[in-house]
């Protein structure tokens, strides 16, 4: 087995002077644990980086909540420290956080799933802009892309389509590490927006190749949100979470959310037409379930369960918006995409799916009853996509 990747937040830990000195708030959350399961905040404060506020995302510090919320304590319990939750914050209202924290500087350490809409990186590009603004310094203690640092697929997202499930036009799979991600929208976006870049800097893992993914990388997978127990989760999460903005359910309030697909309408003729689809690296099992919250929660549901057999060979943004078209081709009198107003962040901004497609062409051809294929673009690497200067990892240890 390779040697286990070592995590930006380890690099630190054994040397504190990779930073300059001063006051910084860690913004964090359950998943920014240390290889032996313990903690960040304590990992960096016992050798001596001098944590003095959290701030929490989406789901918050300590995990208990479900999409869309966030928790309200103010203080951590364990070590006494201010906590600021920084989900769904205006521009304004961050960098009051940020000031009144009383900080010189923020470190980013949470575990990204390496998909445009999952909200994580979204934080670190909105303490990005606040680092920006106020003069404070952003830390990135980065971490792997669980997907993969190779692939890149999926649409970019346009400018009436930008969203916390998007802020920026990136790639449905990105491909990158968060850490990636902030070098690519500082020296790439912030220039444009802001008229200026942050003060940033990465410090980067160890023993991480591209081409690993969460388990080659022999860091455990902790569930970075309710909905996303195993990578598996993950990996089928970057097609079928597009179900979000349908009135399919996408498993939650299941075992299996994200792999399980489905709806009280829907009959045998699903199964039978993913099959016939021949899709590279994944197998489709036909499912009944019974969903204990979100959509259809009580209610009996057909549909299938996802089962990635080849994760290289496995093309998750295909899948999902072949999925997606097949049942709405199939149950066209019962199938639609949620309205403005309904689920997935700031809903004012229109339909759901457009913010997570990126723009509102997959929903207009689907409507249409037109052909998905043109707006499947062939995946390519990050190293055609991104400028030079972006990549920190190449495919050697």
């Amino acid at each position: 087995m390779p040697e286990r990747t070592s995590l930006g937040v380890e690099a630190l830990c054994a040397d504190p002077g990779l930073i300059p000195a001063g006051n910084y708030g860690l913004v964090t959350n359950f998943t920014g644990v240390m290889a032996d399961m313990t903690r960040n905040i304590e990992a960096l404060r016992h050798a001596g980086v001098r944590v003095s506020a959290l701030f929490g995302p989406e789901h918050g510090l300590r995990g208990s909540v479900q999409a869309g919320e966030t928790e309200s304590s103010a203080v951590d319990e364990l070590t006494g420290l201010p906590l600021y939750e920084t989900y769904m914050k205006t521009p304004d209202e961050l960098d009051q956080l940020v000031v009144d924290a009383g900080v010189d500087g923020l470190l980013f350490d949470m575990q990204d799933i390496g998909v445009r809409f999952y909200t994580y990186v979204w934080t670190m590009y909105d303490c990005l802009l606040s680092a920006a603004r106020t003069g404070v310094r952003l830390v990135v203690l980065d971490r792997p892309n669980p997907l993969t640092g190779i692939a890149v697929a999926g649409p970019g997202v346009e400018k009436d389509c930008e969203s916390f499930v998007g802020r920026i036009d990136l790639p449905l799979r990105h491909g990158l590490t968060v850490g990636e991600l902030a070098r690519y929208a500082n020296g790439h976006v912030l220039p444009e927006r802001l008229g200026t870049a942050a003060d940033l800097q990465v410090v980067p893992m160890a023993d991480w190749r591209r081409s690993d993914d969460v388990e080659r990388a022999g860091t455990p997978w902790v569930a970075p949100s309710p909905n996303m127990p195993t990578s598996d989760t993950a990996h089928a999460f970057c097609g079928t979470g597009l179900f979000e903005g349908t009135n399919v359910s996408e498993g939650r309030g299941t075992t299996r959310p994200f792999e399980t697909i489905g709806a009280p309408y829907v009959d045998g003729s699903l199964i039978q037409a993913l099959r016939a689809l021949e899709l590279p690296g994944v197998l489709f099992r036909e499912t009944w379930f019974v969903p204990t919250f979100h959509k259809h929660a009580g209610e009996s549901c057909r549909g299938v369960q996802l089962h990635v057999t080849d994760r290289r060979e496995f093309d998750p943004v295909r899948t999902g918006v072949l999925m997606l078209s097949t049942l709405a081709r199939l149950h066209p009198d019962h199938f639609n995409f949620l309205v403005p107003g309904e689920r997935v962040d700031a809903p004012e901004w229109g339909y759901a799916i457009d913010r997570l497609w990126g723009s509102d062409r997959l929903r207009r051809t689907v409507e249409g009853g037109g052909d998905v294929e043109p707006l499947l673009a062939p995946v390519t690497s990050t190293h055609a996509t991104y400028p030079e200067g972006v990549l920190l990892y190449t495919d050697d240890r």
